[in-house]
């Protein structure tokens, strides 16, 4: 077919001038018998091919989004001493998000204060067109880790019989899970747990050493002599925890650190 005197097209041609503006000129040139109905007809159907080919690359890709997501974070996790084994994937987008391509380096955002959990979100942003998004990204780490080998009830106190070392694929960073059997010393199970769960922090609480109506042994130091006085523990307290505690010989309330299950500490 003879194009001769056909409105030339380019990716440029395409965003400067609208489907009116081609229909208009085709109309214009067809009334003064210069282009046939179809020439015409192709002018405009190659103006629409030629915008949507330019509109559809000057789109960002969102594997961009994704992968910038995923260096961000891991860079950020490492650095804080989350361990070599960690994996981030970012996750799905909506299928009809649109973002025009950005001129510049995308640019990951982690606020510095972000706790590591299982599942995070960490802003991408472009500088040039401005525009910010938020990426959703599942953490895990691969690490040895303290595994049950029955299911335990609540307040099961665990020994190193009850649990084995596996190498797992576990949610979150290696720093919220117990690698080490003298991790359980003087805790016990928060909640009830399956054969095979890793154990985490969050799992355990430390067990009660003085509890509330106790009798206990107050001990402080006063000018480099030990003062002793009878006391009764006003509230529980775990290893190393603060406790209130009467002085029966004062009947004042004082406050110390609990050492033993009948000994604690007062700074005077």
């Amino acid at each position: 077919m003879d194009t001769t005197g056909l409105p030339q097209l380019s990716a440029a041609s395409a965003e400067d001038f609208s489907a009116r503006t081609w229909h208009r000129d085709c109309l214009h040139q067809y009334m003064n018998r210069k282009l046939s109905h179809s020439v015409c007809f192709l002018a405009l159907l190659l103006a629409g091919m030629a915008a949507s080919v330019v509109r559809a690359q000057a789109l960002q890709p969102l594997d961009d989004l994704r992968h910038t997501a995923e260096v961000a974070l891991t860079q950020h996790l490492r650095s804080a001493g989350g361990g070599a084994g960690i994996s981030v994937t970012a996750g799905t987008f909506d299928s009809r998000l649109r973002l025009p391509h950005c001129a510049t380096p995308l640019e990951g955002v982690v606020p510095t204060s972000l706790q590591p959990t299982a599942r995070m979100t960490v802003g991408v942003r472009c500088s040039r067109p401005t525009w910010n998004v938020y990426v959703p990204l599942l953490v895990e780490s691969e690490l040895t880790v303290l595994v049950l080998r029955e299911a335990a009830a609540r307040n099961s106190v665990l020994t190193e019989n009850d649990v084995v070392l596996q190498q797992r694929r576990v949610p979150g960073v290696a720093a919220g899970y117990l690698t080490d059997v003298q991790q359980l010393r003087g805790r016990h199970l928060r909640l009830p747990a399956n054969s095979g769960t890793p154990l985490t922090a969050d799992l355990l609480r430390a067990d009660v050493l003085v509890k509330r109506g106790q009798r206990v042994t107050l001990v402080a130091n006063l000018g480099g002599i030990e003062v002793r006085a009878l006391g009764e523990a006003i509230g529980d307290a775990s290893a190393a925890g603060r406790v209130r505690v009467l002085n029966l010989s004062s009947r004042k309330i004082v406050e110390g650190q609990a050492e033993s299950g009948d000994r604690v500490r007062v700074s005077l």
